[in-house]
C-alpha cells in the first residue's frame, strides 16, 4: 500500500470523527458514539471512503492502549483508597451480577454450552463486556443538579473507579482462560505474579518518576518517560504474562498517577489520543462493524444485550446499596448512577475481538447499549431526584 493512501484515510477519519462527534454532542450523546458512526459512514459498509488495513489496526492498539493510561493516569488513588467497604461491595455487585446475567442471556439466546468450551468462553465474555462502567454522563447530571458532592454521588465516584480495576482484572483472567494451553492455576498464577511484579517495580518506578518530577518539573521529558514506561508495561504485560496490554497501560496509569505532574502527563498524552489516536480507534469500530450480516436474531439479541445490561448494573449496585443501609431511593440512584457504559465497554469488546472471543457484528450490540444508556441515565436520574422531598445531605 503506497504511503500517500495512507495519509489519505488518516486525514478522512480525523474529518469524519470530528463533525460526528461535535453532532453527536449537540444531540447530548457521547462524542464516542459520533465517531463510531464516522467509521461505519466512511466504511465499506456504506461510502467505502475508508477500508480497515493492518496499518489502521494498530494505530487503533495504540489508541486503547493510550487510553487506558489515561485512565490510570486520571485515578485518584488516594480517594480509592479510602472509599472503604461500601463502595468497593457496590463495585463488586456491579461487576459480577451484570457479568453473570450476560453470560446467562447469551447462553440461553445461543443455547448452554460445556464448561470450558469456546462457546462457553464467549458467553462469559458477553457478560465482561456488560462490567465497564462509565460515569462520565452521571456526573455531568450529578453537577447539573448539583448533587455531585452528596453521598449518592461520592459513592458513585468511588464504586465506578473500583469498578474498572475489578472488571480490568476479570478481563485478564478471561482472555487468559481463552487461550488452549493454558489451565485455571497457570492462569492464576501468572495473573498474580503480573500484580506483584506491578507493585515492586511499580513501587520503584514512582520512587524514580517522583525523583525526576522534582529534579525536572513540568518539562516535556517527564510525560515523554511516562508514555515509554507505559509502552513497556503493556508489553511485558502481554509478551510475558499473557495478560492484555491494555492491562498494563492501565496498571501504568495508577503507578504514576500520584506523582505532582500526573496532570501534565495526561495532558500531554490526551493531545496524541484526542488528535489522532482516539478518533482512529473508535472510528475503527465503526469500520469493523458489519451492519450487511446484521439480521433480525442479531437486533433481537442487541436489545436483550442492552436490557440486561441496564438492569444488571441496577440490581447488583441497587440491592447492595440497600444492604449498606441506603434507602430504597438512594439505592436506585447508585443503581442507576452506575448503569451508563463507554469507551472502556468498546475497550474491551475490541479485545474480545482480538482473542477471538467475539464477532465483529456484536459491536451493535454494543454500540446501542452506550447509547441507550447514555440516553436514559441523565433523564432517569432527573427524575427519581425529582421525587425527593428534602434535599440529600452532603457527606462530611
Amino acid at each position: 500500500m503506497e504511503t500517500y493512501l495512507v495519509l489519505k484515510d488518516l486525514a478522512i477519519i480525523i474529518i469524519a470523527a470530528k463533525i460526528c462527534g461535535i453532532i453527536a454532542r449537540k444531540l447530548h450523546a457521547p462524542q464516542v458514539v459520533g465517531q463510531i458512526i464516522a467509521g461505519l459512514l466512511i466504511g465499506p459498509c456504506v461510502l467505502g471512503f475508508v477500508s480497515q488495513t493492518d496499518f489502521l489496526m494498530q494505530m487503533a492498539e495504540v489508541g486503547v492502549i493510550l487510553l487506558m493510561f489515561s485512565a490510570g493516569l486520571e485515578t485518584d488513588l488516594k480517594e480509592l483508597l479510602k472509599t472503604g467497604p461500601v463502595a468497593f461491595l457496590i463495585a463488586c455487585a456491579g461487576v459480577f451480577v451484570p457479568m453473570i446475567l450476560g453470560a446467562v442471556f447469551y447462553m440461553m439466546y445461543y443455547g448452554f454450552a460445556p464448561w470450558g468450551s469456546e462457546e462457553f468462553y464467549k458467553a462469559v465474555f458477553v457478560g465482561t463486556i456488560l462490567t465497564a462502567t462509565s460515569v462520565s454522563i452521571t456526573v455531568q447530571a450529578l453537577k447539573d443538579m448539583g448533587k455531585l458532592k452528596g453521598k449518592v454521588g461520592t459513592t458513585i465516584l468511588s464504586a465506578a473507579i473500583i469498578d474498572d480495576v475489578i472488571g480490568i482484572i476479570v478481563l485478564t483472567f478471561v482472555i487468559g482462560f481463552k487461550n488452549p494451553d493454558s489451565s485455571v492455576g497457570k492462569v492464576v498464577i501468572s495473573t498474580i505474579l503480573f500484580f506483584v511484579l506491578a507493585v515492586v517495580v511499580g513501587f520503584i518506578s514512582y520512587k524514580v518518576f517522583k525523583w525526576g518530577d522534582k529534579r525536572y518539573p513540568h518539562t516535556r521529558r517527564i510525560p515523554i518517560a511516562g508514555l515509554a514506561y507505559c509502552f513497556i508495561l503493556s508489553y511485558v504485560a502481554e509478551r510475558y504474562f499473557g495478560i492484555a496490554d491494555i492491562t498494563g497501560a492501565y496498571v501504568a496509569g495508577i503507578i504514576l498517577c500520584s506523582i505532582n505532574d500526573s496532570e501534565y502527563i495526561e495532558s500531554k498524552i490526551d493531545i496524541n489520543s484526542y488528535m489522532l489516536f482516539g478518533p482512529i480507534f473508535f472510528a475503527s469500530i465503526g469500520l469493523k462493524t458489519n451492519i450487511d450480516n446484521i439480521t433480525g436474531s442479531i437486533l433481537l439479541f442487541s436489545l436483550g444485550f442492552v436490557v440486561v445490561g441496564l438492569i444488571g448494573k441496577i440490581i447488583g449496585c441497587g440491592l447492595v446499596a440497600k444492604a449498606c443501609k441506603f434507602n430504597f431511593p438512594d439505592s436506585l440512584k447508585i443503581g442507576v448512577g452506575m448503569m451508563t457504559r463507554g469507551e472502556v465497554a468498546l475497550i474491551v469488546a475490541q479485545k474480545g475481538l482480538s482473542a477471538g472471543l467475539l464477532e465483529p457484528v456484536y459491536f451493535t450490540s454494543v454500540i446501542l447499549l452506550i447509547i441507550v444508556s447514555s440516553i436514559a441515565t441523565p433523564i432517569v436520574l432527573k427524575y427519581l431526584y425529582s421525587k425527593d422531598k428534602e434535599p440529600e445531605k452532603v457527606q462530611a
